[in-house]
Order: C-alpha cells, then sequence, then structure tokens
C-alpha cells in the first residue's frame, strides 16, 4: 500500500503545515496581510485617521412642529423614538452646514472621513458613535436600545447600516453584541491602553459588558464598569479623554471611587465649567492633546482647556445639539494611530 492511500497520508501531509496562532489576530503585519490594513483604535486620543459619519439628510423632516409637548420644551414622538430641543422643526439646511464643517475640520486634520446611510425614518442616525466601537483589530457592532413601533423607526437598525459599511471597508467584525445585550457606543471609553470604561444604564446593560469584556479580555484589557445615575445615557456626557494623562469631566455626574480610579491611573481631569452646557464635555480627541470642540457651549470650560495645554479646534455645532448629541455622538472612530 502506498503512503498516499494509507490512514497515515494526511498525519503526515499535515504535520508540514500547522496551525499558526502567533502572532495575533490583532498584529499590525498580520492586519495588513489578512485584512489590507491595521484596523482598530488603542486608546481615544491617539491621532485619528479614519472617521465614520452619517450627514443628516431628509429623516430629519420627520420631526415636525405639531409634535410639540411643553412639559419636556421639544419635539417628541413616543411611536417612533425620536425628540428635538426645540419648539421649531429642525433646520436642516443649518444642520448640514454644521456638520459639513466639522468633517471639513476633520478632514484638514488628515482625517479619512467615511460616510454610511440610514433609514429615511430614523433622524437619530447622524449620531454613528452608538453603533458600535472600534478596538485593537476591528470592531464591535452595538445593540441600541430604542425600538420604534413602526418598520424603521427607533435606532435599532441603525446596527445593520454600519455592519454593511464596515465590511464594506474591509474592517473585521469581531462581535455583534446579541441576545439580551444592549449597549451604544458612546457609553465606552479607553482610559489608556490597558484600561477602558462602559457606563452602565438603562441604554447599556450587563449582558453587553459581559461580551465586550471577552473581546477585550483576548487583548489584556481590563473593562472597568460605572453605573450612571438617573436616565444618563452615556458615560460620554461625563467624560471623554483629551490626551494620555488627561480627561475632561462633569465631576457631580461621576461617582466619587472613579475620580479616584482615574488618579490611581495616573490620569488628571479638567472639570467642565458649571455654567456651562452640559453637553460641553461631548467634544472629540483628533491627536494627542488637539480637540474638535464645540464653541457654542460655553467658553468656561474652552478657557480651562486652554489652560491645561488643549489645542482647540472651534466649531458652532448649535442646531444639531439640538437633536440630543454633540461632536462625540457624531463622530465613530474605526483607526487611530497609537501614538
Amino acid at each position: 500500500m502506498s503512503l498516499k492511500d494509507s490512514p497515515q497520508y494526511l498525519h503526515e501531509v499535515l504535520k508540514r503545515i500547522p496551525p499558526r496562532p502567533l502572532p495575533l489576530f490583532e498584529d499590525p503585519e498580520m492586519q495588513e496581510r489578512v485584512w489590507g490594513r491595521r484596523w482598530g483604535v488603542y486608546n481615544d486620543v491617539g491621532t485619528l485617521k479614519m472617521v465614520m459619519v452619517h450627514r443628516p439628510g431628509d429623516e430629519i423632516k420627520v420631526m415636525r412642529k405639531e409634535k410639540y409637548d411643553p412639559f419636556v420644551e421639544a419635539l417628541i414622538d413616543d411611536d417612533e423614538q425620536w425628540y428635538f430641543r426645540s419648539e421649531e422643526p429642525p433646520n436642516l439646511q443649518e444642520m448640514q452646514k454644521e456638520h459639513d464643517q466639522m468633517t471639513d475640520v476633520l478632514r484638514q486634520q488628515g482625517v479619512e472621513v467615511v460616510y454610511v446611510d440610514g433609514s429615511p425614518k430614523d433622524p437619530k442616525a447622524i449620531f454613528t458613535r452608538d453603533n458600535g466601537i472600534a478596538v485593537q483589530g476591528g470592531f464591535i457592532v452595538a445593540r441600541m436600545g430604542p425600538v420604534g413601533k413602526f418598520p424603521g423607526t427607533g435606532r435599532r437598525g441603525e446596527e445593520a447600516y454600519v455592519s454593511r459599511k464596515v465590511s464594506d471597508l474591509g474592517m473585521p467584525i469581531l462581535r455583534t453584541i446579541h441576545g439580551s445585550g444592549l449597549f451604544e457606543g458612546g457609553s465606552f471609553a479607553f482610559l489608556n491602553h490597558s484600561n477602558a470604561v462602559i457606563g452602565l444604564s438603562f441604554r447599556q446593560n450587563e449582558e453587553a459588558a459581559r461580551q465586550i469584556e471577552e473581546v477585550l479580555k483576548a487583548q489584556g484589557i481590563n473593562l472597568i464598569r460605572v453605573d450612571l445615575a438617573g436616565y444618563s445615557l452615556h458615560i460620554d456626557g461625563v467624560l471623554v479623554m483629551l490626551n494620555h494623562d488627561l480627561a475632561l469631566v462633569n465631576t457631580a455626574r461621576l461617582p466619587y471611587w472613579f475620580l479616584d480610579k482615574l488618579k490611581e491611573l495616573h490620569i488628571h481631569y479638567v472639570e467642565a465649567h458649571y455654567a456651562d452646557n452640559p453637553m460641553v464635555v461631548n467634544c472629540l480627541a483628533v491627536a494627542p492633546g488637539k480637540v474638535l470642540f464645540a464653541i457654542n457651549n460655553g467658553e468656561g470650560t474652552a478657557e480651562r482647556l486652554i489652560k491645561n495645554g488643549i489645542d482647540l479646534l472651534p466649531v458652532d455645532y448649535s442646531e444639531c445639539q439640538k437633536n440630543g448629541g454633540s461632536l462625540h455622538c457624531s463622530t465613530l472612530p474605526l483607526m487611530r494611530e497609537q501614538d
């Protein structure tokens, strides 16, 4: 009997071509070999190379004047699951102008801007941040909380648009939050290369945290859980990293033990000025110490940041903010340098 006809054949062949678990999936050289480029982010302040956005379009027009509720001082629709902080309907032209200014500034900083579609009935699609998070070597797809009464309404469903876009770009998807997990990307932050934080609220639950932790654990990253107060949505309303050792925080809405944890990690923080719009925290680091900042939220915080050596890239985002989010919410980083 020849070797190729014997039970020993596959053993002799396959022992010469063994699988190789190393280098790691996240290894830059291996990423380039398999996925075409090195994907993901290592921290929240490394030089931003690629970001995903959604330019507001006709979906904004579903927010109509007759939906005004004087009790909450906003346009609101319980069935379609949206609100707009104004007595008047959105000025789409102004929103597009502000969004275009934001993306122009990003491009001037060398950032590749990619656009994703959204449901024609989903006026919250502008807030791409919540659709997931980029980590080392790939992407985690979120599972959005709001589900509208009618098809195409509410935020759940945005995940499909973003998943298709990420796949088209060639970026690997490491996990899709599934089962009963609830998670939106605005409630996640890298504190440094080895520590991240998730803000738990009625939009983020422990099951999602467990699934995210599984991905991070394989990369040697510790996940810290923080319970957000009341009906707070996301941690990016109270904390955003500005530099490797500096954060902008709203100390009134974070537990004392977490502020102590920041000190333990040698992270200093600037307190948002009490007189400014709370959305002032919702800014975006485009490089270490260089921050895209909505100047319409007040000057007190801006002055504090400048005194702490932060280079501000100011934009006006006042009309877009009436939709419930700001610059951090409107940007989903897909690639950052390790600097």
